[in-house]
């Protein structure tokens, strides 16, 4: 019996339906007691590293996850599988801005703020709130079946990853690669922190564009016009910029306009990113607030005058009378000045994109601040060059093209946020300004002692460090670096990364460039984190609609397992998961291959109920019988197929040969022949009987060793309940090797079987026979191999096609109100008379193919409407497409049946 799965009795008969609530906690459970997940750095297996990406520590699990964790936990099962000493390194980041507005959230309903606190028992308060509710993801994983080494589980606010954090900072620093500068950030004025890029949503909006006329300098009554978006930011304009070969204004530059309100002079300036056939083709210039116009005002040393403070209100920097006024009010007080001052032109509508903060769901404002940068340009130098190397390869290849645009076009990182929660920058300061950065308090003191020549008192910096900074080092950090440890040595870097096309800018490549950086090998190269990054689709719903919960098309992974079972939500993801490809996602999908693992258990049952016992002694490779040849045969070629898939990562060719082999060929095939045998049906010997219980018994087998990396619950409680005696469990069992076990002959024989069978019964169903009825069929044109065939597989075929009889025939017979189908070389002709009405079939399918083509017509016609196609969402589109080929299929199929009878 297994000694890590929970006991049964041996007389124990499979239940009639599998309940996966009765067995998934419990299995888990005694997976995860028996060290089953766990890597072994005493192994002398080659080592196999799938790092996780970190789930915030305040979230639960999302479909997206669902998937992502799931293909992951395939590829570790797999590789566990076939030997391999396998780290799945998990851990959870600790999510600065998300962690720190839950905990001020629930400070607020009992009217407290942060700052009533202060820093440390603020700290505090978030740790607390982490030690209590912090591990809902984490739960929810192992709900999944995910499989990582929880011992090893990892926090990026633990010690180590924090000391690395600090180590790489101060290092970064001392090369020149991490500095402090006035730039252009992404600022939330309600968190009043910047953000990433990936912390920002763009929302499509009207809005309006309102266009100013600018007096020129010594030109009376000569003016530009400008056009804004954003008219409370043209107090802090410093230029106009016009086209180079824009005629229209070649004479004006190098002279200056009058900015209105301010009356502060501005120069016109030529530039290629004023548009000429944008407006009035002029674009005013705020280099303090604005991206664009931040490098178009370096270009000609432009002065950057920052008009706002950081709750996004008029600084001191505008006219007093506007001083303290909300951004947006201040609009509508300068769009009227303007007015009034008649250098308001016009305003249209406008349709645009606006950028809010994900949590804050305010206006983000790109804000002039002091922060501190990273130097990702050098950085990226050397993680640019291994994947064009091919150290590091995407999968699939055309992500690699996402990859470069970004790295070769990136801009200076921002890496500090003006929050309490996160990892807080070691750099103090002091009393004139002067800033040590060094790991520790002691050592900024120490070189502070060093510079001003006795103890001085310092201040520490504020601010946190980005969360992308720390999870930018998880390939090395969570193995224990910058210690030289035993992990470290063996298990980076990691074998692949698996994650969604998202975040291939704000994870994958700061652990690139990180990772290319710190971790050097014996020459001093830098070695990349990981071989081979899997860049997986989204999930979107039914309709290819992203699932929001605005519009209530959220599916919740978790109730889906405990409505239809762990393993279906899996395979499901997995068949769904074809590289490149977004996966429509429907619930009526997951209740499809539910019916998948019932069939799987309902072929156990059969097996139990007709004797198939696995046999320790078992040798496929010596079976007689062409049956079971065929099927040992087949059962290599697809174990071989699902190993092939997911070592490509092919998920769905994984699942779609598993599902192909199971459901057809085993079921529908192997055992629908196989019954004769079991039931003494028909002359075979004992022999030959208890060989094919023992091929049945071994090819299931099969079946649960190659599904058990898509669906472990199912698979390993069959395992264990068909077989009590194993001697190891599936987790860690072996994945077989399907050497020498090819029958092509055997394959061919059973193949033509299948399909003769197949033929007679697409005629029977075209034609609407009724199962009760046996046809005669003859075989023309049947020579020597297919007559020993038809003869060696009468009853067979008979069996399995309802057939009378099955015989040759000459090839010049002609037999009138007959119906011919063709298989290969040979024609099947069988005989109607007296069986089917053929006018009436006629009338019937003729009525079948009208009523196809005027479904047909009617959305073709709605199709080829401009104004359709136009206006209605792309997944509608879509699915109108998919039922005019779902509808034309099943013409040709009517279509075919009709010929038949014309034929005849």
């Amino acid at each position: 019996m297994s000694d890590i799965l929970p006991g049964s009795d041996s007389e124990t008969k499979l239940d009639k339906k599998y309940d996966p609530a009765q067995v998934e906690e419990a299995m888990y459970e005694a997976w995860e007691k028996a060290g089953a997940f766990a890597a072994d750095t005493e192994s002398n297996k080659a080592p196999y590293t799938i790092m996780m990406p970190p789930p915030n520590v305040t979230g639960s699990l999302h479909i997206g996850h669902a998937l992502t964790f799931t293909l992951q936990d395939v590829l570790v099962r797999y590789r566990r599988m076939k030997g391999r000493d396998t780290l799945w390194q998990p851990g959870t980041d600790h999510a600065g801005i998300a962690t720190q507005m839950v905990v001020e959230r629930q400070l607020a309903e009992d009217g407290i703020h942060r700052r009533d606190l202060g820093r440390a028992k603020f700290v505090e308060k978030v740790w607390d709130w982490k030690e209590a509710s912090g591990g809902t993801i984490i739960r929810q994983l192992r709900r999944l079946g995910a499989s990582p080494d929880w011992e090893k589980q990892r926090f990026t606010l633990d010690d180590g990853p924090s000391k690395a954090v600090a180590k790489v900072f101060v290092q970064l620093h001392k090369e020149g690669l991490i500095y402090r500068d006035k730039r252009l950030v992404n600022w939330d004025p309600k968190l009043q922190t910047a953000i990433s890029d990936l912390e920002v949503e763009q929302r499509e909006i009207n809005g309006k564009m309102w266009y100013f006329k600018y007096p020129i300098e010594g030109k009376d009554g000569a003016s530009l016009t400008v056009g804004t978006t954003r008219p409370e930011t043209m107090l802090g304009d410093s230029g106009v910029a016009v086209h180079p070969d824009d005629e229209r204004y070649t004479d004006l530059v190098g002279l200056n306009c009058i900015l209105p309100i301010v009356n502060r002079k501005i120069p016109i300036v030529s530039d290629e990113y004023a548009d000429p056939e944008k407006g009035s083709g002029a674009v005013k210039v705020t280099p303090a607030h604005d991206f664009n116009d931040f490098d178009l005002g370096a270009r000609h040393e432009l002065e950057r005058i920052n008009v706002l403070d950081e709750n996004a209100a008029l600084n001191q920097n505008a006219p007093k009378k506007y001083q303290g006024m909300d951004r947006f009010e201040a609009r509508k007080a300068i769009v009227s000045e303007m007015e009034e001052l008649g250098l308001l032109e016009k305003v249209e509508e406008n349709a645009m994109v606006i950028p809010y903060g994900d949590r804050s769901g305010v206006v983000i404002e790109p804000w002039l601040t002091d922060q501190w940068f990273a130097d990702a340009h050098t950085l990226a130098q050397p993680a640019i060059k291994a994947v064009e190397e091919g150290k590091t390869k995407f999968v699939p290849k055309q992500w690699e093209n996402t990859y470069f645009e970004w790295m070769r076009n990136i801009q200076p990182w921002c890496v500090s946020r003006q929050l309490w929660w996160g990892h807080q920058i070691p750099a103090w300061y002091g009393p004139d300004g002067n800033v040590f950065v060094e790991e520790t308090e002691e050592e900024a003191l120490a070189a502070a002692k060093i510079k001003y020549g006795k103890q001085t008192e310092l201040f520490r910096d504020p601010d946190v460090l980005d969360t992308w900074f720390s999870s930018g080092l998880w390939p090395f950090s969570t193995l224990g670096w910058p210690e030289k440890t035993t992990e470290l040595g063996r298990y980076y870097p990691g074998d692949v990364l698996v994650t969604g096309f998202d975040i291939i800018f704000f994870w994958v490549a700061r652990m690139m460039m990180m990772g290319l950086h710190f971790m050097k090998d014996d020459n001093g190269k830098g070695v990349v984190p990981f071989k081979e990054i899997y860049i997986h689709a989204l999930v979107r719903d039914e309709k290819g609609q992203k699932m929001s919960k605005s519009k209530g098309n959220v599916m919740n992974p978790l109730k889906l397992c405990d409505k239809y079972g762990t393993d279906s939500v899996r395979f499901t993801l997995a068949a769904m998961a074809a590289q490149g490809r977004d996966i429509k996602l429907s619930e009526q999908r997951i209740a499809g291959y539910r019916n998948f693992i019932t069939k799987i258990w309902n072929a156990a049952r059969f097996c139990e109920m007709n004797e198939c016992v696995p046999s320790a002694t078992f040798d496929p490779s010596r079976v007689t019988s062409t049956l079971n040849r065929w099927i040992v045969s087949k059962a290599a070629e697809a174990g071989n197929a699902v190993a092939a898939a997911i070592e490509a990562y092919r998920f769905n060719e994984a699942a779609d040969a598993l599902y192909h082999f199971t459901w057809h060929t085993y079921c529908d095939w192997f055992l629908e022949f196989a019954k004769p045998v079991f039931y003494g049906d028909d002359d075979t010997t004992a022999a030959i009987a208890a060989e094919t219980r023992a091929t049945a018994a071994w090819a299931l087998d099969q079946i649960l060793v190659f599904s058990h990396p898509i669906m472990p619950f199912v698979t390993e409680e069959l395992w264990r309940r068909i077989d009590d005696n194993r001697g190891s469990d599936l987790i860690t069992g072996n994945w077989p090797e399907y050497a020498g076990l090819s029958a092509p002959d055997a394959e061919v024989e059973i193949d033509w079987v299948v399909d003769i069978v197949s033929a007679i019964r697409s005629v029977r169903s075209e034609m609407n026979i009724a199962p009760k009825v046996k046809l005669g069929v003859k075989v023309k044109d049947a020579d020597e191999v297919v007559q020993a065939r038809l003869i060696a597989h009468k009853s067979l075929i008979e069996a399995n096609a309802r057939l009378g009889a099955i015989e040759a025939a000459d090839s010049g017979v002609s037999i009138e109100g007959a119906v011919q189908a063709v298989v290969g070389a040979i024609t099947l002709v069988m005989p109607l008379a007296g069986v089917v009405d053929l006018s009436q079939e006629k009338a019937r399918l003729t009525k079948e193919i009208s009523k196809l083509e005027d479904e047909i017509g009617k959305i073709e016609k709605k199709l080829s409407n401009p104004g359709f196609v136009a206006k209605a969402p792309a997944a509608v589109v879509e699915e109108n497409r998919e039922k005019v080929r779902v509808a034309e299929e099943a013409r040709g199929k009517v279509q075919d049946a009709l010929s038949r009878i014309q034929a005849i």
